[in-house]
This record gives C-alpha cells, structure tokens and sequence, in this order.
C-alpha cells in the first residue's frame, strides 16, 4: 500500500470526496464506477469494485443469476 497524502473531512451525512487524481489513477469513471469499503483493524480500505463469480471469484464471462454474478462455467455446472 502506498501513501498518496492528502486529507479530506467527512461531511455531516458521512460523505467524502476522492480526489481527481485518485479517480484517475484507478480508472474510477464518476456516475459509472463503483467502489467497495473493508475494514482492517483501524484503518478503512476502499477499493474499485469488480463484479466476481460468487462461487469461483473469475470476473470473467458474468451472468446475472437472481442479482448475484456467476461465471458461464458455474453456470453450466449448476445446471447438471
């Protein structure tokens, strides 16, 4: 992990802004791209969201399945 160095303030409603230059660098597109957040002990970890099979973790080939991503390979597995 790299440290960038900038500080933003949490708004009243728990927002915050990411940088421009952060957004770019992480090809993060606004009103396109979603981001996701963990938490590892003190510190929140936010990350691009990339869709994933549920069961194998591939991002590729996706089918939507009842709102949950799931590869053409577990697909065809679950079928049988």
């Amino acid at each position: 992990m790299r440290a960038v160095g900038c500080v933003r303030q949490i708004d009243k409603l728990g927002r915050l802004v990411l940088p421009s230059g952060i957004r770019k660098s992480l090809n993060i597109q606004d009103g396109v791209d979603f981001v996701e957040f963990f938490v590892d002990d003190d510190s929140v970890i936010i990350k691009k969201y990339r869709p994933a099979c549920i069961f194998c973790n591939s991002e590729e080939n996706l089918i939507g399945y009842k709102g949950q991503p799931v590869c053409s390979s577990c697909m065809e597995e679950l079928k049988q």
